[in-house]
C-alpha cells in the first residue's frame, strides 16, 4: 500500500498569529450568514472554545464591526464590516458616482435599481433606489446573494478571462431553488458566456419564481468589472418577454457610470 503524501507546510505558517486566525475565520462565517448567527452556532461552526468566540464576537461589537440583536441575541456583520469590503472596488467613490444613476435607472423602468458587487464566494448589495409601485422588490444593504442565481453576480463573471472562469466555477456549488435555477458547472459557464456576449445577464426566477432581475457590469479604470448595477420587480412585470429590452436600458446606465470611473471602451 502506497504511503500517503505529506502536503508542504507553508513557510510563513510560523509567523501566523492564531488570535488572529480566529477572527478571520469569524468574520468570514458572519459574512457568509447576513441572518445573523447565535454564540452556540459560531461556536460549534468554527469548533472554537465558547468563550474564546465570545470575546472575539464581543470585541468586533464594540469596534462596530458586528452587530448583536438583543432580542435573538445573533451576530451579524455590520455595515462598517461592508465597507471595509467594497474599499477595493472604490468604496464611497463608487456609491457616489451610482447613486443618481440608480435613481435615473428607477425612474426609467419603474422597479428598484440596485448597486453590487462580488465578495468571495457570494454578492453583496452596496446600495439601491426603491420602486414607487406598492408592490416591489426591496432588499437590506449588506444582503449576500448567491453567484448561481443572482443575475448582477453573472454579469461581472461573465468578464472575466475564461481561466479564472473556469477555476472559479469548478469551485461553486449549485443548489436548486426553483425549476429555473442552473444546476451545473456546464450550464453556468455556458450562461457566462450568452451574458458576455448580451453586455448583460438575467435571473429568470431562478432564485424565486416570485421576482426577476437584469444586470449590467460596471468597469474600472483598468476596464476590471468591480460592481453591476441591476434591476429587480415582480415577475408579472419584469416578464420574459421584457428581459431584453430592460436589458439594453440597464447597460446605458451601467456603460454610464463605468466612464465615470475612468472606463474606456
Amino acid at each position: 500500500m502506497p504511503k500517503a503524501r505529506k502536503t508542504a507546510a507553508n513557510p510563513l505558517s510560523r509567523y501566523k498569529v492564531p488570535i488572529l486566525d480566529r477572527t478571520l475565520d469569524l468574520l468570514e462565517l458572519l459574512s457568509r450568514h447576513p441572518e445573523g448567527l447565535t454564540l452556540t452556532t459560531m461556536t460549534e461552526a468554527l469548533a472554537m472554545p465558547k468563550n474564546s468566540v465570545f470575546r472575539i464576537a464581543t470585541t468586533l461589537t464594540l469596534r462596530g464591526y458586528a452587530e448583536r440583536d438583543e432580542g435573538t441575541k445573533a451576530y451579524r456583520a455590520s455595515r462598517k464590516l461592508l465597507s471595509l469590503g467594497h474599499a477595493a472596488v472604490g468604496g464611497e467613490r463608487l456609491i457616489q458616482a451610482a447613486a443618481p444613476i440608480l435613481t435615473a435607472l428607477r425612474d426609467a423602468t419603474g422597479e428598484t435599481a440596485l448597486l453590487g458587487t462580488l465578495a468571495g464566494n457570494h454578492g453583496v448589495v452596496l446600495d439601491q433606489v426603491a420602486s414607487s409601485h406598492p408592490v416591489k422588490v426591496v432588499v437590506e444593504i449588506g444582503h449576500a446573494f448567491t453567484l448561481h442565481t443572482a443575475a448582477p453576480a453573472k454579469a461581472m463573471l461573465a468578464h472575466w478571462s475564461p481561466e479564472a472562469q473556469k477555476n472559479f466555477v469548478q469551485q461553486m456549488k449549485f443548489p436548486k431553488h426553483t425549476r429555473h435555477t442552473i444546476t451545473s458547472a456546464t450550464a453556468f459557464l455556458a450562461e457566462l458566456k450568452q451574458a458576455r456576449q448580451n453586455g448583460y445577464a438575467l435571473d429568470r426566477g431562478e432564485e424565486s419564481e416570485t421576482f426577476a432581475c437584469v444586470a449590467a457590469p460596471v468597469f474600472d479604470h483598468r476596464s476590471h468589472p468591480v460592481a453591476s448595477i441591476w434591476i429587480s420587480g415582480p415577475s408579472d412585470r419584469v416578464t420574459p418577454g421584457s428581459l431584453d429590452k430592460l436589458g439594453q436600458k440597464v447597460k446605458q446606465f451601467a456603460d454610464q457610470l463605468s466612464r465615470q470611473l475612468g472606463y474606456q471602451a
